[in-house]
C-alpha cells in the first residue's frame, strides 16, 4: 500500500517548518529530531527511527517526531506502527496538521474500518486551504464509506466452492474463461521459478464430466515466455490471449508486437490451435493492451488499455472496444461509455454471451474500497446503463477482479487465495444472486455435414433477432469435423441460418421471447448441394392468421434468401406455398398461392429480377407431417423455395 502521503509529507510538510516552528522547546529533543530527518533523507530509516524514539522520550508531545515516524513506518510497510504514530500526533493537537486526518482516514479505509474512516474524512473536510485533490478524494471515499456500510447491512449470498484438484494445484490459477456449454474452462497457471525461463505463466484447459478433469496444457500457444489473460470465444473457435515483450522485445517464437503487452488470437483447427497472430494496430499500440473479451455476435472485442509511462509503470486503465467488419478488418479502438470508464482504473472486462451484460472491475464507482466487481446492462438504445456493484461480501475492502459468468448466468467464477485451497490463488465458483445475473443463454450444438455424402462442413451460422433484424450471434462450424456450438440468448425470437458456399442454406426458428429451455439444443444439420429439385423450408417466414400479409418478422429470413440469390445469381427458384388440411381445398389453394406471391413480390421489390422467380401454391397437397395434431399442422403450414 502506497498512500498519497508518501513524499508529499516529507516534501511539503517537513520543509515548511523551521526550528522556531517546532511544537516543543527542548533543544536536545529537537537535535535528535533533526539528526533523524537527515538520516531519513539519506534513506537510513532504522537510524532515523532510533533518533526519533530518543526525541519522543525527552518530549512525549513532540508532534513532528510522531509525524516523521509515521512517514518512515509507511515507507517500511509497517502500517500498524504508522497508524499509532499518526494517531498520537492527531491526539496531541488535532489542528496541527490537517492533512493527517486524511492520511488516518486512508489507513482505516484500506483496512475496511469504514466508520472510523468516515469520521476522519469528514474532519479533514472541515479544514480550509487543504490540497484540492485530496479534498476530491476524501469526498469520493466518503461516498464509498456510506455505500460499504449500507452493503454490509444487506449482504448478498456468497458461498464459494473450490473447483478441485483437477483445476487447482500448489501453484496459482487465475483468469478463467468458459465455453458456452460450460464444459471447458481455460485459465492461466503460474509455474514455479525453477521451471523453464524463470517465472512462467501458461494456459491450461480442464473439461467437465461430473467434476473438473485434470487440466492439460494448451499446446500450440504456450511458449517459454509469458502468456496471460486467456479468453475462449463462446463457440470455442477462437482463443484470445495477451503476450508481453521480454526485456529483449521478444513476444515468443514467430510473434511480433507493437510495444509492451499485445493481444493475440488463435483459431481452432480440429483439436489443435493455429499459429497465433497479433490482432493488429487498430487495437494494439505502444501502450498496454490486455484482458480481451469477445462477444457472441462474432464482431465485438472488449479489452483493457493502460498508458505505459516512461518509467515502465501502467496508468489510467480503461475499457476499450473494437468491431470486426465484413472483410475481417478491426475498427480503430475507442473507449466505451464514460458511464463505465471513470477517472480512476477499470480492468477485468467480460462481455457475457448474452451480449447485453458487461462485467468489469473498477475503483472509480461507489464501492467497498480498492477494486470492486460491477455489471452494466445494455439499454434499448444501445448505450450502457449505470454500473451496479455486485455487493458485499463478493466485494470487500480488498481488490476483487477477474470474474467469469456461466452462459446460463447461475454460476460465477473467480480466483482467491483464501484458506483451504491447494496453494497460491485457486479458482472458485459461487451461485450468483438473481439480481446480478445476465440474460440466460442456452446453446445449440451438433454437426454440419453434406447431405449426400456425410462430409463435415465448415459452415457459417447467423442467429438473427426477428424483432430488430440484428445479428445476435455469428459463428462457424469446425472445418475439420463439422462440429459447432452456438449461443442462443433467451427472451427473444430468432432465425438461425446456416450456409456454406455451393449449398442451399438451412433455416431454423427459435421462439424464446416467452419461453425458455433448461436443456441445450442438439442438431445434426444436413446441407443440400445446390441442384435442381432440392428445397428449403423457410421456417422464419410468417403471415397474419388466414392472410397472405407478411409479418414484419419475416424480413430477416427473406433478406437471407435475397443474399443467397445474389451470391448465386444464375439460379432460378420457385417459391412454394403450403397449408394444412383445415378448410376447403379451394380456400387453401388460394391462400397458399397468395402467400407464395407475397414472398415473390417482396423479393422483386428488393431487386431480384422477375425472370428468376416463380411462385406457386399447393394448398394441402404436399404435407410433410400428419395433419391430425396441431404440431403436424403447424409444420405443414410453410413456405419453401426450390
Amino acid at each position: 500500500m502506497r498512500l498519497i502521503l508518501v513524499l508529499f509529507f516529507s516534501s511539503i510538510f517537513l520543509s515548511s517548518f523551521g526550528q522556531e516552528d517546532y511544537s516543543v522547546d527542548d533543544k536536545k529533543a529537537i537535535k535528535y529530531y533533526e539528526v533523524a530527518l537527515q538520516s531519513y533523507n539519506m534513506k537510513s530509516l532504522d537510524a532515523a527511527l532510533d533518533k526519533l524514539n530518543s526525541a519522543i522520550e525527552r518530549e512525549p508531545d513532540f508532534i513532528e517526531a510522531f509525524l516523521l515516524s509515521f512517514e518512515i513506518y509507511i515507507e517500511k510497510g509497517e502500517y500498524g506502527a504508522a497508524e499509532k504514530s499518526l494517531l498520537k500526533a492527531l491526539t496531541i493537537d488535532a489542528d496541527f496538521f490537517p492533512n493527517g486526518h486524511f492520511f488516518f482516514a486512508e489507513l482505516k479505509y484500506k483496512n475496511g474500518d469504514y466508520k472510523t474512516a468516515k469520521v476522519a474524512y469528514e474532519k479533514f473536510l472541515t479544514f480550509r486551504r487543504t490540497n484540492p485533490n485530496m479534498q476530491d478524494e476524501a469526498t469520493r471515499k466518503l461516498t464509498n464509506c456510506d455505500f460499504a456500510l449500507s452493503a454490509m447491512e444487506d449482504p448478498v449470498p456468497f458461498e464459494p466452492v473450490n473447483l478441485g484438484e483437477g483445476v487447482n494445484s500448489e501453484h496459482s490459477e487465475y483468469f478463467a474463461s468458459l465455453t458456452t456449454d460450460d464444459k471447458n474452462i481455460y485459465f492461466t497457471r503460474r509455474l514455479p521459478t525453477n521451471i523453464k525461463n524463470g517465472e512462467q505463466e501458461d494456459f491450461y484447459r480442464s473439461s467437465f464430466n461430473g467434476d473438473w478433469q485434470k487440466a492439460e496444457e494448451v499446446f500450440g500457444i504456450n511458449t517459454p515466455l509469458n502468456e496471460g489473460a486467456p479468453f475462449i470465444s463462446p463457440d470455442g473457435s477462437l482463443f484470445f490471449f495477451v503476450a508481453c515483450a521480454d526485456n529483449t522485445g521478444e513476444y515468443g517464437p514467430d510473434r511480433n508486437g507493437y510495444g509492451s503487452c499485445d493481444i493475440f488470437y488463435s483459431t481452432r483447427i480440429g483439436e489443435t490451435w493455429s499459429k497465433p497472430n497479433n490482432i493488429g494496430s487498430s487495437i494494439n499500440t505502444v501502450h498496454w493492451e490486455t484482458q480481451p473479451s469477445f462477444s457472441s455476435d462474432g464482431r465485438t472485442l472488449y479489452f483493457i488499455r493502460g498508458l505505459k509511462l516512461r518509467d515502465g509503470t501502467i496508468s489510467k486503465e480503461d475499457i476499450w472496444t473494437s468491431t470486426l467488419d465484413d472483410f475481417g478488418a478491426w475498427s480503430k479502438a475507442v473507449k466505451v461509455s464514460d458511464v463505465i470508464n471513470t477517472p480512476q482504473e477499470e480492468s477485468s472486462v467480460l462481455i457475457h454471451p448474452d451480449s447485453q451484460t458487461l462485467y468489469f472491475t473498477s475503483n472509480g464507482h461507489p464501492g467497498m474500497g480498492g477494486e470492486d466487481i460491477f455489471l452494466s446492462r445494455k439499454q434499448k438504445d444501445g448505450t450502457w446503463g449505470t454500473p451496479v456493484n455486485l455487493g458485499y461480501p463478493i466485494n470487500t475492502y480488498r481488490n476483487e477482479n477477474s470474474i467469469t459468468v456461466s452462459a446460463n448466468g447461475r454460476l460465477a467464477y473467480f480466483a482467491s487465495n483464501r484458506e483451504g485451497g491447494y496453494g497460491g490463488l485457486d479458482l472458485y465458483s459461487f451461485e450468483l444472486a438473481e439480481g446480478y445475473r445476465p440474460m440466460k443463454v442456452s446453446y445449440m450444438e451438433g454437426k454440419v455435414i453434406d447431405k449426400d455424402n456425410g462430409r463435415p462442413l465448415g459452415a457459417h451460422f447467423e442467429l438473427i433477432d426477428l424483432e430488430t433484424e440484428e445479428v445476435v450471434v455469428e459463428s462457424f462450424s469446425n472445418g475439420k469435423d463439422g462440429t459447432f456450438l452456438v449461443s442462443i440468448p433467451e427472451g427473444r425470437d430468432y432465425a438461425l441460418n446456416v450456409e456454406h458456399r455451393g449449398y442451399l442454406f438451412y433455416s431454423e426458428n427459435f421462439s424464446l421471447a416467452e419461453s425458455s429451455s433448461n436443456e441445450p439444443y442438439k442438431k445434426r444439420i444436413e446441407l443440400s448441394p445446390i441442384k435442381k429439385g432440392e428445397s428449403v423450408v423457410l421456417r422464419n417466414v410468417f403471415y397474419a392468421t388466414n392472410s397472405f400479409e407478411l409479418n414484419p418478422k419475416s424480413r430477416a429470413e427473406l433478406n437471407t434468401l435475397i443474399s443467397f440469390l445474389n451470391k448465386n445469381y444464375r439460379l432460378k427458384v420457385e417459391i412454394s406455398g403450403h397449408t394444412d388440411n383445415v378448410g376447403s381445398a379451394l380456400a387453401n389453394k388460394t391462400l397458399s398461392d397468395n402467400r407464395a406471391s407475397a414472398v415473390r413480390d417482396y423479393l422483386i421489390k428488393e431487386g431480384i429480377p422477375k425472370a428468376r422467380l416463380l411462385s406457386k401454391g399447393y394448398g394441402a397437397e404436399k404435407p410433410i407431417a400428419e395433419n391430425d395434431t396441431e404440431e403436424g399442422r403447424a409444420q405443414n403450414r410453410r413456405t419453401e423455395f426450390k
